[in-house]
């Protein structure tokens, strides 16, 4: 689609939109694939008027209706298997291809300011309850800018993008850089290795943006070791990364590797660790140029350089406020500063490192994954009496979902992790599962992830 067809195909499906009796400050929910259809829909919203709100394809029918019942939406545009979901106004993939086509092409601009809400973003906590989080034109300028500043500084007509990873995730964060630069996306309908590596030589692709897991699939592909590559940006980032999987990445692409670190309530943007920095492996960089960040104790005072505390940031790209979320709001985002709820260090250069996560949300191929969620499945299922679910250390998918259990004699561990598979997202499902005869606990009665996590961690690594 050129240019222009795009302009032209966002300004039908917007008029159609509100044709059908939608009005700015709907919220529309849209769950399609990487697509251009996807970014149509997106950008359409933008121009209408209307909140976008977007859906994992990954995720189970509870939790879109969960989503769809929290934002409000009344509308959802959506693939064929999913034109049953709840809402005043469904519009599957024909009736959007015929809306594109038919509704008038005339300019769709409704003017929104730039305080009020422009798209919600999903994230939690550690109840494993979804908040949406408010995102802003106002943030949405300053994200880009960021952007333009420090992480994707060159930007040139004829550049692409190529789109591996979910457009609903991370990776559409890269299209409106590359739209407002003149350069082209080239979108991949669901990742492959073997298909990414083609891409990159035949487009000539010179950025993308995969997760870890994403880059460890890619360095395992026979075709890697040939690849030949016009990178001058690969990023990465929404998990952790192996400091040897790095290493590895490096050898294969060279000096092309940029680290963004950033969270839902402070979209893709809190620091960044630029190509000439990766020396510095196990850092997620500095500051963005437009974004101040500081590590605080329990008080919210700054401590001194290489001491543990929470990260927080301030800057134009953060959040509203989570929808309907007052109280949370004021917790997260106290004295105007946003508490990230990482536990970081920064050195006297300011240099950041995250060396662990205050609440105990898991991030396993580049998704969140909140172990109450999962736990509050295990314990639905007949005989589990404690559950634990914790993230043990995996190369490729970040965090390995593992769940604990103490039960009644009799279980049958396959069947609880058959109901998970049932009731939860791939990606969240343990891919393993104990039965202990008790699960350690705090003085209050709390179960301590934390202590869980270690015993398995050390029995891996033959300590008594």
């Amino acid at each position: 689609m050129s240019f222009r067809g795009f302009d032209e195909a966002t300004d039908r499906l917007g008029n159609a939109l509100l044709a059908l009796g939608l009005r700015a400050g709907d919220r529309v929910a849209v769950l399609l694939p990487n697509s251009i259809e996807c970014l149509v829909a997106y950008y359409c919203l933008a121009k209408a008027g209307l909140v976008r709100v977007p859906l994992n394809l990954r995720e189970t029918r509870r939790e879109h209706d969960y989503k769809l019942a929290y934002s409000g939406a009344r509308a959802v545009i959506c693939t064929a298997e999913w034109t049953g979901l709840g809402c005043e106004i469904v519009i599957g993939p024909e009736r959007l291809r015929q809306l594109m086509h038919d509704a008038p092409p005339t300019p769709c601009a409704v003017d929104r300011l730039l305080e009020a809400p422009l798209r919600l973003g999903f994230t939690g906590g550690t109840t494993g309850e979804p908040k949406a989080v408010t995102l802003t034109t106002r943030g949405e300028v300053a994200e880009v800018a960021n952007f333009f500043i420090d992480l994707l500084p060159g930007i040139r007509p004829g550049d692409t993008m190529l789109h591996a990873a979910p457009i609903a995730h991370a990776s559409g964060a890269f299209f409106l850089p590359h739209l407002l630069r003149g350069a082209r996306s080239v979108i991949l309908p669901r990742f492959d290795a073997g298909r990414f590596l083609e891409l990159t030589e035949s487009t000539g692709a010179t950025a993308t943006f995969i997760v870890p897991t994403m880059l460890s699939m890619i360095l395992e592909h026979a075709g890697s070791a040939r690849v030949q590559h016009r990178y001058e940006r690969l990023c990465y980032g929404a998990a952790p990364i192996a400091p040897a999987l790095l290493r590895r990445g490096i050898e294969v692409f060279g000096s092309v590797f940029a680290q963004t670190y950033g969270q839902a309530e402070s979209p893709m943007v809190i620091t960044v660790l630029k190509p000439e920095e990766h020396h510095r492996l196990g850092s997620c960089g500095r500051p963005y140029t437009l974004v101040e960040a500081k590590v605080v104790d329990e008080e919210d005072r700054e401590v001194a350089a290489g001491t543990p505390g929470e990260i927080v940031c301030r800057g134009l790209q953060l959040m509203s406020h989570y929808w309907e979320r007052p109280e949370e709001t004021a917790r997260a985002m106290r004295n105007g500063w946003l508490h990230t709820g990482d536990v970081g260090v920064v050195d006297e250069e300011g240099y950041f490192s995250i060396v662990d996560r205050k609440n105990d949300m898991l991030i396993s191929g580049g998704y969140n994954v909140y172990p109450r969620e999962v736990e509050d499945v295990l314990l639905s299922v007949e005989g589990v009496i404690e559950a634990a679910v914790v993230g043990l250390p995996d190369e490729k998918w970040g965090d390995r979902v593992h769940a604990v259990v103490s039960a009644r004699p009799g279980l049958d561990a396959q069947a609880a992790l058959d109901a998970c598979a049932r009731q939860l997202a791939g990606y969240k499902v343990p891919r393993g599962i104990e039965v202990w005869e008790a699960l350690p606990k705090s003085a209050a009665g709390k179960i301590l992830r934390r202590q869980v996590r270690d015993a398995i961690v050390a029995r891996a690594a033959g300590e008594p």
